[in-house]
């Protein structure tokens, strides 16, 4: 299997667009409400959260398969495609990806959403099973956030 690769999901939710939107942005605060069995917390250090240059800091619950805390850098927001690109600069996940840059793009679909996540990675060693894990659990994440967004 190669070092490097690419990685995408699509999920449909019910929530419209400018609502999922919102809620992604405002991810320090409504990821912890809405996905409490995956967050402890995500903090924000540097920035607002919301905008290039931000840097936060995911703090996961006890059951996350060994990472407990990633730091990540936001490096792009585009209110225009709803889309909001980051980097992982620190924490658990290193031992396991040199790299990892993720995008998420909320797209208006018919009477809800649909929301693309994509990541290219390079993994520390051959050894390193991809990143299908994380894969699955952003699916569970969206599907969470839509479940509360829905609910509000």
């Amino acid at each position: 299997m190669a070092k490097t690769g690419k990685l995408n999901a699509e999920i449909k939710v019910k929530s419209d667009a400018d609502n999922f939107w919102k809620a992604i942005l405002d991810s320090a605060n409504i990821f912890p409400k809405a996905c409490s069995d995956i967050y402890k917390a995500i903090e924000v250090v540097e920035g607002n959260g919301r905008s290039v240059g931000s840097v936060r800091v995911v703090h996961f619950t006890e059951g996350s398969a060994g990472v407990k805390l990633v730091k990540e850098k936001i490096e792009e927001v585009d209110e225009a495609k709803k889309k909001v690109a980051y980097r992982m600069i620190d924490g658990d996940m290193t031992q396991y990806f040199k790299s990892f840059k993720s995008s998420v793009e909320v797209i208006p679909d018919g009477e809800g959403s649909l929301v693309k996540w994509f990541c290219e990675f390079e993994k520390a060693s051959e050894e390193v099973p991809g990143p299908e894990m994380t894969r699955d659990l952003v699916a569970k994440n969206f599907k969470q956030i839509d479940d509360f967004l829905l609910k509000a």
